[in-house]
């Protein structure tokens, strides 16, 4: 009897033992302290298709150069707050059935653990007011209409939009902007200049990432060349969507992708948050708590993929 007890009781403890291992694999992988640097990076072949399967020995990250130890790595999904900023300028005018589809389709795609708020920018700025599921309440924030003289203060709404963020909600930080046009510039005098050295500073600041999709202008209004190069240039990329909205989310980590006629927008929604789903999350403790912007780089060992991830960071500071 006692045999049999003892044997029984081994068999509790492997059994147990085993559990308790598949659930250590399942659950996500989280070290460091609460000054780790987080960099969430995405990793594509040549292709460009996304690459899911690798591990933390097929990365390195270097700070100011210098490669620095691996202390935290997830490749699970981590859970998004993102930002759905839309422009709705004049320029934008019939395209509001193609931007609720947009939203509805990367409304479909949220995780069980993601929110996300949508915001225009035209005539105002203007952002849901809480983060949200439901794709009716998401969309509720889109206009009947879009008036023919709208502007585009681009920047001022990437600016209010990582400005919407709690800071003290731990998620991932993602603001997605769709424009077809460049920024024209502050609304009026009670509102003060934003620009695209102020959203890269902020993102870098406040660890938010973003993501742009821009489209060519379906209704940008031509004016006549100015004399010399200058107003010929000028002439040619008037319906170009802004450059620097590729700049900072280059700087940022995230992603551009530019939109031509034809082309599916619908499809470009679906395809952002499909990577915001496949990225992977890599930290380290700062090397120096000197409050200062350092430069990052992260590089994978195999051949032919390409990371992409911010490329900075503040440092935290010791009182």
């Amino acid at each position: 009897m006692p045999g049999h007890l003892t044997r029984a009781a081994l068999l509790a403890c492997a059994l147990g033992a085993a559990v308790a291992a598949a659930a250590a694999q399942d659950a996500p992988i989280f070290r460091g302290t609460a000054d780790t640097v987080r960099v969430y990076v995405t990793v594509t072949d040549r292709d460009g298709r996304l690459v899911t399967d690798l591990t933390q020995d097929d990365f390195e990250i270097r700070d100011e150069g210098k490669a620095q130890p691996i202390a935290l790595f997830d490749n699970s999904p981590q859970p998004i707050r993102l930002i759905i900023m839309l422009d709705v300028s004049g320029s934008m005018q019939g395209n509001l059935p193609l931007l609720q589809a947009s939203a509805r389709q990367l409304a479909a795609r949220l995780g069980p653990d993601d929110l996300a708020r949508l915001g225009t920018f035209g005539r105002e700025v203007h952002i849901g007011e809480t983060f949200t599921r439901d794709p009716q309440e998401l969309l509720a924030a889109l206009p009947d209409e879009i008036e023919d003289n709208a502007p585009t203060p681009l920047w001022r709404a990437v600016t209010e939009a990582m400005e919407a963020f709690d800071p003290e909600d731990e998620a991932r930080k993602v603001v997605l902007v769709l424009s077809d046009g460049k920024d024209s510039g502050p609304l009026g005098f009670r509102h003060r200049p934003s620009s695209q050295i102020e959203a890269i500073d902020r993102a870098r600041r406040d660890e938010v990432m973003l993501y742009a999709i821009g489209m060519r202008s379906r209704m940008a209004r031509r004016r006549p060349p100015g004399l010399g190069p200058g107003g010929l240039q000028a002439a040619l990329t008037a319906d170009l969507p802004d450059p620097g909205l590729a700049r900072v989310a280059e700087e940022t980590g995230g992603g551009y992708t530019e939109i031509r006629f034809g082309q599916d927008l619908v499809e470009a929604f679906a395809q952002v948050a499909d990577e915001l789903h496949s990225q992977y999350l890599l930290g380290f403790e700062p090397p120096k708590r000197d409050g200062k912007k350092h430069d990052l780089d992260v590089k994978v060992h195999q051949g032919g993929l390409k990371p992409r991830a911010r490329k900075s960071y503040v440092a935290p500071k010791d009182s």
